[in-house]
Parts: structure tokens; sequence; C-alpha cells
């Protein structure tokens, strides 16, 4: 059996959440959805494309527009002095950062690596070197050395820089609903994020991600005009649980029979879904018991209502192959020079290549 034959037989067996999927969605609820019509295919680079270079630095971001994609995917954190740091991890990362010396001499709060982002001021996040060693686990990634973390802002003034007009910025706010106490507050998070994407002036070119539904419903009331992406792994839904999960703003999943698309869709902003490709989390196609988790059905039931599914964070060229053959309508990856070469091949419109502007 061919490679896409047994592709084909893998989407139609049954999900292993079946509980997320099995309900089929009825009529859009009253957003305002209207069916999602054929558009060009989204190229997110994940963290900038971190298997090419050092995640989520403004090297990555120029290398990702050099490229040609459609989205810059990027996290925020918000540090102790209430600055929007670009960075996935609420714990800075050992494996990424290595402290260079304490800010002042004495200073209590040193070592920096493995505090909380919340607890340092960029000022102290600023001294560490976040491009210390190649990422284990990505051969190809381009170690961008002695590498700060940027901020939200640094960014948005890069896209700027580039004129790049036809590109998004998907801004995932990385608020740690299941222990809350390990990033800023909510409230607080969502309301820098918004004020520095508005100050930008290239706010319209913004959609806002979060795994943490309550945080998009703060951004909402902020910003009503602002697309937002509901994300999940499936655990965070806690199907079949007592009570609602605490990353969904107080929607309680089995309400609405434990589907995915249309708890998502009861959240106001939201116009598309971000759940992880498959079981296991890490898997491709030719594994013998992986599973996609956005399959055939839930994507119809998605596209019924006016949302888009674009799944994270995939990087197996054949697995990506397949997601697209399901229907979906973009996928976040840590290559987008993969993605981009898969879309040439199924002579799929390309994102527009931005030259680094002359100065």
């Amino acid at each position: 059996m061919s490679l896409r034959h047994t592709v084909a037989v893998l989407a139609l067996l049954p999900a292993l959440v079946v509980p997320a999927t099995a309900q089929a969605a009825t009529a859009p609820h009253g957003h305002g959805h209207r069916p999602v019509g054929r558009s060009a295919f989204d190229l997110q680079a994940h963290r900038g494309g971190l298997g090419l270079t050092t995640e989520e630095s403004l090297e990555g971001f120029a290398k990702a527009l050099r490229l040609g994609v459609t989205t810059l995917e990027l996290d925020t954190q918000i540090t102790k002095d209430r600055k929007v740091v670009v960075n996935h991890d609420r714990q800075v990362s050992a494996q990424k950062c290595e402290d260079t010396g304490p800010l002042t001499p004495d200073d209590p709060t040193y070592p920096y690596v493995g505090k909380y982002v919340k607890d340092l001021t960029l000022a102290q996040i600023k001294t560490m070197d976040c491009g210390y060693q190649q990422l284990p686990g990505y051969p190809e990634q381009e170690q961008i050395k002695g590498f700060r973390m940027v901020e939200l802002r640094d960014v948005l003034d890069l896209v700027r820089e580039y004129g790049a007009k036809r590109v998004t910025l998907n801004i995932e706010t990385k608020v740690e609903a299941g222990a809350p106490e390990q990033t800023a507050p909510r409230q607080l998070f969502v309301t820098r994020v918004f004020e520095e994407i508005h100050r930008s002036g290239i706010e319209k070119q913004v959609s806002v991600q979060s795994f943490d539904w309550g945080a998009l419903k703060a951004m909402h009331k902020l910003a009503p005009t602002y697309p937002l992406v509901a994300l999940t792994n499936y655990d965070f839904l806690q199907v079949g649980k007592d009570g609602a999960s605490p990353w969904l703003g107080g929607i309680d999943v089995d309400d609405y029979d434990g589907d995915f698309v249309r708890a998502a869709d009861a959240v106001p902003g939201v116009t598309a879904l971000s759940p992880n490709y498959g079981f296991p989390q890490n898997g491709t196609v030719v594994d013998p018991h992986f599973r996609f988790y956005p399959d055939r059905k839930m994507i119809r039931d998605a596209h019924r209502r006016g949302l888009k599914v674009i799944p994270w964070t995939c990087d197996d060229p054949d697995t990506i192959e397949a997601l697209m053959d399901l229907g979906i309508d973009g996928i976040i990856t840590d290559y987008p020079d993969r993605v981009r070469a898969i879309m040439a091949a199924r002579g799929l419109p390309l994102p527009t290549s931005y030259p680094a502007p002359r100065h």
C-alpha cells in the first residue's frame, strides 16, 4: 500500500479522542460566522521557525520574512516591570539560556536561569545569553550566539521595517491558567500585550492566540476586531471531568458534548482553531499507533461555523501533506522551508518573500 493510501485509511479511522469530536455541529450559534471559503494556505513559522534559527530571535523572524511565510507565530511573557518579552517558557530554560553574571553586585535574585519571567525585570533578563548553544534536536538550527530575549515591540517594528504588509503576526498570550501564580495575572498580561499591539501601527496584521480562553475573552473586550485563535492540546479541555477546565474561561466543554469546535465557537471573536495535530504529539503518519486529532469531521464542522483549522506544530513532510489532504487551512511548523516546498510542489500560491531593507 502506498504512503498516500495509508494516510487516507488513517484519516478515516476514529480519532484517539473520540469524545472531543463525536458530536456533529449543528448551525452556527450566533457569531455571524459564514462557511469558510477558499483562501491561501497559512504557513506559520513557529517561534519564527526554530528549526532554522535560534527561536524567537529577530534574526529568526527576519529569516522567515525573507523566506516567505504567511504568518510569524510567537509567544509572549510579562516581566516584573511589565515589559512584554517574546519567549515561550514561563520559567527561563537552562537548555536555552545561561547566566552571564548578575545585573548588580549581590543581586539577591541571581542566578536568573530557572526563575519565572514574571519575577525578573527586563534588565535582568537581558543579561542572559539565550543563544549559547544550538537547541538539542534541531541540527539545522542557525545558532545566534549571544542572543538576548527581545520585546514584542521589537518584532512588530521588524515587520514594519521590512514593509511586510501581507504578513500576519500570530501572538500567543502564554497565561498559565493551570498554575496562574507562575505567570503575570491574566488581565495585566492581556492588557500589556494589547497596548504593545495597538501602539505598533500594524494591529490589523495581528491575530491573538491562547490556550487560556479566559485570556481570549479578555482580549476581545479590549479589542473586539482582533481575530482570536483557540488553542488546545485536548487534555486542557478536560472532557468528562466535573466542572469547567481552568483553561476554557468558564466554559465547560461537557456542555457541548465534549466537542472542541462547538465549545471554542462559544468564545466571542474566535475565527480559527489550533489543535495539536495528532497523537502521540510528535508522531508521524508512518507510526503504527498514530492518530490525527483534527480529523475530517472536526475540519468540516469548523468550516461550517466559519472557523479555520490550523494545527500545531508539525514538521514531518509526509504528515503535513496528509493534514493538507484532510483540508486544514494552514500549519504551524518549525521548518517553514519544508512546508513552502510542499506548497510549491502542489501548485499552491506561495507567501510573499520580503528582501532585507536597505539602510
